[in-house]
């Protein structure tokens, strides 16, 4: 689920890298990397010397795998090895490769073990209720710089490099959907490095072009500060970390035993990060389901401890299970149960043909536990209940409107909601609906007849001028649409054609 929206050339893209979890797209785009840079050591671009590299790189991913597997046993869970791998590859990029020309550099290869050990050990020992603080790569770099034994470098940061890192930067900050707040770090810390060069006398052109081709501006942006479990919930909050890490990062400064380092930037926007968002994974008690319509089921839970979030938000939830498909056992659902139940639930489409994480879900026994590792979004109404709102709904896109319309906050806004299934069958949340009090337009594809309470606009297609003529004071509102992509799409454009001036869009991409 992301509060964006796609063209027909980019939902292309966003299919094909749909096909992979988040931790997959960043470990092959950084073994690419890592590829691309052996690539060069034998062209001559880089410098190193081959051999160095080939064990630099075998001892980043062999012990940061090892240490993983090791501390994770002794913490009794299970261990992420994708994560481990990324960990490893990050590392191999940070520190610059031991050198065997004048001998075996004992302390710099010590180092550079003791650095993988503690981004290992960091997940479990630096984390709270079973949640990573701080980046692990960065902790781990940071802690080994104060021992003395070695410091990172981020020798990625050269410009033979950077021809395949910015794509690969880009690629995997599309897929996060952080594209705007690595442009805010960006500009923030490239536009103080700049004034800083100006003030040496270089040229404009080159003031702007060093910092992006020879600091790790690009590769800490798209691979560290990004990382999606370190960061806050909301999108203002990222905007405003990405402003201040910028800062640090681009300012120098020195406190005596510390100095200015991208690795200090990024913890301590990991601790600000942390002060703001759900502190630690949730526990969830599976208490049972419920059929919504034929294709969709309700899921319920009882958390261990209170959960913070605002209506329209979604939870992550890690789905062990075996054979988990290309998509791994992270998945999101918007949360459809008000801030303050004591049960949360979820509205899942379940009709064929089932991801592995559906069967999962659908194999789950009362009892069952599960946990929730984040809570975030911004599909959310505004704060003035004075805003009067359009609600677009297009199948399973109901679900993060019930929590927005549950209790008397619903009342007191002016909210249409018009919703779009293919049968009267297909209306999940009726009952719930009839509840709430809000004006219901219907339009169901068969052109049967909605519930006696919702109006029907009948079974043609909304465009805009269909739109414009159901809700006439479109423009005034502030729009959400909220479905799958290729619904979005067309009830976004629908709805700019009627005359809408501010939308927000909730795309489920599929789970």
């Amino acid at each position: 689920m992301t509060a964006t929206i796609s063209t027909p050339a980019s939902s292309r893209l966003d299919t094909a890298l749909g096909r992979f979890t988040m931790y997959r797209l960043v470990l092959w785009v950084l073994a690419a990397l890592a590829g691309y840079s052996l690539l060069l050591e034998l062209l001559g671009w880089l410098t190193f010397g081959l051999p160095a590299m080939l064990a630099h790189l075998a001892l980043c991913l062999g012990l940061t795998y090892a240490s993983n597997r090791a501390i994770a046993a002794v913490f009794h869970v299970r261990p992420h090895s994708e994560s481990s791998l990324i960990t490893g590859l990050l590392l191999y990029f940070l520190f610059w490769p031991t050198q065997f020309s004048s001998g075996l550099q004992y302390l710099d290869l010590a180092g550079v073990a003791l650095a993988c050990v503690l981004a290992s050990a960091s997940k479990y020992a630096l984390a709270w209720r079973g949640r990573h603080i701080f980046n692990p790569a960065a902790a781990g770099a940071f802690i080994t710089g104060l021992t003395g034994l070695n410091i990172a470098t981020w020798w990625a940061a050269t410009p033979a490099m950077l021809w395949l890192v910015l794509p690969g930067v880009l690629l995997v900050l599309y897929r996060v959907r952080k594209l705007l707040m690595a442009s805010v770090f960006t500009v923030v810390a490239v536009s103080i490095v700049a004034v800083e060069l100006l003030r040496t006398g270089m040229g404009l052109g080159e003031a702007l072009w060093q910092p992006l081709a020879q600091r790790p501006v690009l590769f800490f942006v798209g691979f560290m500060l990004t990382e999606p479990l370190t960061l806050p919930p909301r999108r203002w909050q990222q905007l405003a970390l990405a402003a201040v890490v910028g800062l640090l990062f681009a300012i120098p400064y020195n406190l005596g035993f510390v100095a200015n380092s991208p690795e200090l930037a990024l913890l301590v926007g990991n601790a600000l990060a942390f002060t703001a968002g759900q502190r630690g994974r949730i526990l969830l008690r599976f208490r049972g389901s419920r059929p919504l319509t034929p294709t969709t089921t309700e899921f319920s839970f009882r958390p261990g401890r209170p959960l913070r979030f605002t209506p329209g938000q979604y939870i992550e939830l890690n789905l062990p299970h075996g054979k988990a498909d290309h998509k791994g056992r992270r998945r999101v659902f918007s949360l459809t149960s008000p801030p303050d139940a004591r049960e949360l639930t979820i509205g899942v489409g379940t009709a064929e043909p089932r991801s592995t994480a559906k069967l999962s879900l659908l194999a789950l026994n009362p009892g069952d536990e599960l946990t929730a590792t984040t809570v975030g979004g911004d599909f959310v109404l505004p704060r003035t209940p004075e805003v009067p709102v359009l609600l677009i709904a297009a199948g399973i896109g109901i679900t993060p409107y019930l929590a927005q319309l549950s209790g008397p906050p619903a009342r007191d806004r002016d909210v249409v909601l018009l919703y779009l299934a293919r049968n009267a069958a297909e209306l999940a949340y009726a009952e719930e609906l009839e509840h709430s009090g809000v004006r219901v337009i219907a339009r169901l594809a068969d052109g049967s007849a909605p519930p006696a309470f919702m109006q029907n606009a009948g079974p043609a297609r909304i465009d805009g001028a269909a739109l414009k003529a159901l809700v006439p004071d479109i423009a005034r509102r502030r729009v959400y649409v909220s479905g799958s992509p290729a619904s979005v799409r067309s009830l976004r454009a629908a709805a700019r054609r009627a005359g809408a001036r501010r939308i927000r869009v909730d795309s489920f991409s599929g789970y």
